[in-house]
């Protein structure tokens, strides 16, 4: 019986990984979305430069070009992350009243009929 090679090892692993964590993220309820996106956030920063400094230290062009595709992906999920937590944090703050300016321009019809 043959060992298994690690690339399938890893591939397993990689696969299990979505698994997990696409049923740990639509399990989470929306009060704790916010500060769970300013982790990601945080991880996602450290994969920047791991991406950077794995992309560096390459030598054949196929490692740079999944180095800076990493890099690029990674600042694409900080990006929409800050915008997705920026959009959650506007329906928490309380909207302002427009009734003063509405109130004037109803007045403004009753005046012009005296």
């Amino acid at each position: 019986m043959d060992a298994v090679t690690p690339t399938v090892v890893n591939l397993i692993v990689f696969v299990l990984a979505i698994y997990v964590g696409y049923h740990v993220v639509w399990t989470v309820t929306p009060a704790l979305h916010t500060p769970l996106m300013a982790v990601t956030n945080a991880i996602s920063a450290i994969v920047i430069v791991g991406a950077m400094l794995a992309a560096a230290l390459t030598e054949t062009g196929l490692g740079k070009t999944m180095g800076v595709l990493a890099v690029a992906l990674a600042a694409v999920n900080v990006f929409g992350g800050f915008l997705v937590t920026r959009r959650m944090l506007e329906m928490f703050r309380k909207k302002e009243k427009k009734a003063p300016a509405a109130e004037g321009a109803k007045q403004l019809p009753q005046e012009a009929a005296r």
